[in-house]
């Protein structure tokens, strides 16, 4: 059974194989989480990117991790908070979704998820943290997968939401 678990901490210097970007469609680095990773990447991270032809919205897509201490960097584009009625919650579950398949298919034994859209993108924490939990467990009981999975919560606050929600 796979373990699942939450801390917090900086995203970049988490010990997992696999570290989520919380990016922006053209994957080509931005602010927040993805700034941070680009940055502690190097510029070799972002002429990969550019490579890609960047990434709609739910899709996932994977890099290698360049100066992070990681085999990989999966770039996830999550939905900008519209209210809840524009399809916001299927698109956040497809970044988890979608950035686990990846993780399966580089035979990764762990890996870190940001609260992806949490923050420029304005979802709520709660409801996001919902959908994170919620998607990773069904998603590695239909896998019967073994990868460990960390929310890597940048405040206590959101700490705080996903210990809640997996006690």
């Amino acid at each position: 059974m796979a373990q699942i678990r939450a801390e917090q901490g900086h995203i970049t210097c988490v010990k997992v194989d696999i570290i989520v970007n919380a990016a922006n469609a053209s994957l080509l680095g931005g602010g927040g989480v993805d700034g941070a990773i680009h940055h502690a990447a190097g510029p070799s991270l972002l002429a990969e990117c550019r490579t890609l032809g960047g990434c709609p919205t739910g899709e996932a897509r994977i890099t290698g991790a360049h100066n992070l201490p990681h085999l990989h960097v999966i770039h996830t584009v999550g939905p900008v908070w519209r209210g809840g009625g524009a399809g916001e919650a299927e698109l956040l579950a497809s970044c988890y979704r979608s950035s686990l398949q990846l993780a399966s298919d580089n035979a990764a034994r762990s890996i870190a998820f940001p609260a992806i859209s949490t923050g420029a993108y304005g979802y709520p924490k709660d409801a996001a943290a919902e959908i994170a939990v919620a998607t990773v467990r069904d998603s590695l009981a239909m896998r019967e997968s073994r990868i460990e999975v960390l929310f890597c919560c940048f405040d206590r606050e959101t700490l705080a939401l996903y210990h809640k929600l997996l006690s």
